[in-house]
């Protein structure tokens, strides 16, 4: 089975990397969006990753268009919009589908480890949330209606 590590993904500014990079890290993956009423999550993911990312804590932010149009921008507008308004510093990346038959590899992963509610595997929603250990391991799901700060004490359990 493929590694969370051998996973290729774009940054918002274009670049190609594996994941790899974030190997030893607690990963918090989200699904995100400009436009949706989860939108102001955006600032308490920042505050989780200003707080832990000294611990090797990182927050990776993946915009997706699958849900009403919610982030109908390209990458250069996206990446003004979270900078401008939220002071987002955490990784962004390019726009990606977390469902249907053009799901990112990450995605397939990640729901194939972490099923959601009545073990479905679709994503209902932006801001659906990913824990991944150091190792690699997809920890939990968590719903768009779980805020950042709840999630403060299952990350510094993991770190």
């Amino acid at each position: 089975m493929q590694s969370i590590y051998d996973i290729e993904v774009k940054t918002i500014e274009g670049k190609t990397i594996k994941m790899s990079e974030y190997k030893n890290k607690v990963l918090l993956i989200v699904n995100v969006a400009s436009f949706c009423g989860f939108t102001s999550q955006y600032e308490g993911l920042e505050k989780l990753y200003k707080k832990y990312k000294t611990k090797d804590f990182v927050v990776l932010g993946f915009p997706c268009n699958q849900f009403m149009n919610q982030e109908p921008e390209d990458e250069q507008k996206i990446k003004e919009f979270c900078s401008l308004t939220y002071d987002v510093t955490f990784p962004m990346f390019s726009k990606v589908e977390v469902n249907g038959e053009n799901t990112h590899d990450l995605y397939k992963l990640l729901k194939q480890e972490a099923s959601g509610v009545l073990g479905t595997e679709a994503i209902k929603w932006n801001f659906t949330k990913f824990l991944v250990n150091k190792q690699g391991k997809i920890v939990e799901r968590f719903a768009p209606s779980t805020t950042p700060e709840s999630l403060e004490k299952q990350i510094e359990n993991l770190l």
